[in-house]
């Protein structure tokens, strides 16, 4: 009889990563450490397109201004020829699942088919509002309730 695995499947998550001081960073290599501070990028990943398309949203979407993933796409594979990089992982699907991940981030927001800066506001205003202040708060408080029962089941008992 075969035994079936269950996957625990989290509510969210969010990884995060202490690198140094940012001071004298190229635009793009400032990108790809902010990508790789929240998560978005994994440490020695050469799949880094994600770095490609926030930048050009950072660059291209001041003032509201929104655009559709194919014009977001293009932009990429300009940002990625004006740094001599491959085309990789710049097809429209790749793409689009990057501004997902950037939208699940609360760094872009959908308008229709159209994508911009969530609400126009600054990485650090999006970062303190949303994801310091209510993401990152319900995953502390649930953590904290998992540290109480595992303190309660395990640790209060050998005290009796």
């Amino acid at each position: 009889m075969a035994k079936t695995i269950s996957r625990d499947t989290p509510l969210a998550e969010i990884t995060l990563r202490k690198y140094g001081s940012p001071q004298g960073l190229e635009k793009r290599e400032l990108v790809r450490k902010l990508c790789l501070s929240i998560g978005l990028l994994q440490p020695g990943d050469s799949r880094d397109v994600v770095v490609d398309v926030l930048q050009v949203i950072l660059e291209n979407c001041k003032h509201d201004k929104e655009y559709t993933s194919t014009e977001i796409e293009k932009m990429t594979m300009d940002n990625r020829e004006k740094y001599e990089l491959k085309q990789l992982g710049v097809a429209p699907s790749n793409i689009r699942r990057q501004i997902l991940r950037l939208r699940d981030l609360f760094i872009v927001e959908k308008n229709g088919n159209y994508y911009r800066i969530n609400e126009g506001s600054k990485i650090s205003q999006i970062f303190k509002e949303r994801i310091e202040k209510y993401y990152l708060q319900s995953i502390l408080t649930r953590v904290k309730e998992y540290i109480e029962a595992v303190d309660q089941e395990f640790l209060e008992k050998t005290e009796e």
